[in-house]
């Protein structure tokens, strides 16, 4: 028997290898994990160009947990934060900001379109009491590639801080401190970095970071002490996800073995054009045109039929080991499917297969 493939935005199939990483314990303040530790965060530089002006700020938990951090710890509590929306993970960072109590400004472009920076330039010449900016680069709602060169170039042009939520982007689409001006990218090591889940990260610049004491709105998710602890002690303030982080490191040979950031992309664009030409076989339509779909998920239309439930769709397609992902979509009835992980073109066949026996015996044509 083999797990499941898991066409989901994370967690996601790993490799034997990554699991295997897990069968070891590891003490939390052993030297052995001190030196791993720091090793990994030195990786995750490296793969935004950022050893220069940056440093990775591991923490506890899931991706949610450092984003709050990030925004909790670097938008001052009277600074004010622009949030751009085209999704729920945007929703989710205006959200977390309200709910620790800095003002916030959401400039939201629906479901269906990017972000304009014409129009992000604009808000920020209105407003000038925004002194961050936060954005999704991938909104994995829909699937939604943002235009992330841009953005960053008017924001920097403004004079604000750009957060980056990389979540679903990170260590495949492109990023780097030489082309980007960003005072942070958040992500997780559960995503295109193929380890598991319970571990995020902030690269953070270290001159922003630096002025940070005493601002969080929380004493576990305050990521200038993190970073202070790490620094000073090489060791995590809290308990580490030590099983977590030994499966990353695992991760990161595979990530370098495969060629880094351009061969994970160019699989997962594989994966990607492999899963929409064989849904559009199956009668199936996606979402959201070519130019603004990014190759990490892609968001599909529920067929227009009585029989459809997508309850039993799911159940049917995870019968035949092949795990899809509910829609999050106010506008439409959809579902999606993740191009991300341990998988390659005979996975995305397997689970184009799945999909096609699951429509057939709902008697669904499509």
């Amino acid at each position: 028997m083999r797990d499941p493939l898991l066409l989901t935005p994370g967690p996601l199939t790993t490799s034997l290898a990554t699991k295997t990483a897990m069968l070891h314990d590891w003490g939390s303040w052993d030297h052995s994990f001190n030196l791993l530790t720091a090793r990994v965060r030195s990786r995750l530089l490296a793969i935004v160009d950022g050893q220069d002006e940056y440093t990775c700020v591991p923490l506890q938990g899931s991706g949610t947990f450092a984003v709050e951090a990030a925004i909790g710890t670097l938008l001052p509590r009277d600074g004010k934060l622009l949030c751009l929306v085209n999704g729920a993970y945007g929703k989710r960072i205006a959200q977390l900001t309200e709910v620790m109590g800095r003002q916030v400004s959401v400039l939201d472009f629906g479901e269906t379109a990017p972000v304009d920076p014409v129009m992000v330039a604009s808000a920020l010449e209105r407003d000038a009491a925004i002194t961050h900016v936060a954005v999704v680069y991938c909104e994995t709602s829909t699937g939604i590639l943002n235009p992330m060169q841009a953005i960053s170039d008017v924001v920097a042009a403004a004079g604000k801080s750009l957060i980056i939520d990389a979540m679903s982007a990170f260590g495949a689409l492109p990023l780097s401190a030489a082309q980007l001006r960003f005072d942070a990218v958040i992500a997780s090591g559960n995503k295109c970095l193929e380890g598991v889940p319970g571990m995020g990260f902030a690269i953070v610049r270290t001159a922003a970071v630096a002025q940070c004491a005493g601002r969080a709105h929380s004493l576990s998710l305050d990521l200038h002490a993190q970073w202070r602890y790490m620094e000073q002690t090489g060791q995590w303030r809290y308990t580490p996800p030590t099983h977590v982080m030994a499966a990353l490191d695992v991760a990161l040979d595979q990530f370098d073995a495969e060629g880094g950031q351009a061969a994970r992309l160019a699989r997962y664009a594989d994966n990607c054009a492999t899963l929409i030409d064989g849904l559009a076989g199956l009668g199936l339509r996606v979402f959201l045109p070519a130019e603004i779909q990014a190759p990490i998920i892609v968001t599909v239309h529920a067929p227009n039929h009585p029989n459809w439930d997508f309850k039993r769709f799911y159940d049917l397609t995870k019968a035949r080991g092949v795990v899809l992902y509910p829609g999050k979509l106010t506008v439409a009835e959809t579902f999606r499917i993740g191009c991300i992980g341990a998988l390659g073109p005979n996975e995305m066949t397997m689970a184009l297969d799945a999909i096609a026996h699951a429509l057939q015996q709902m008697q669904i044509d499509c």
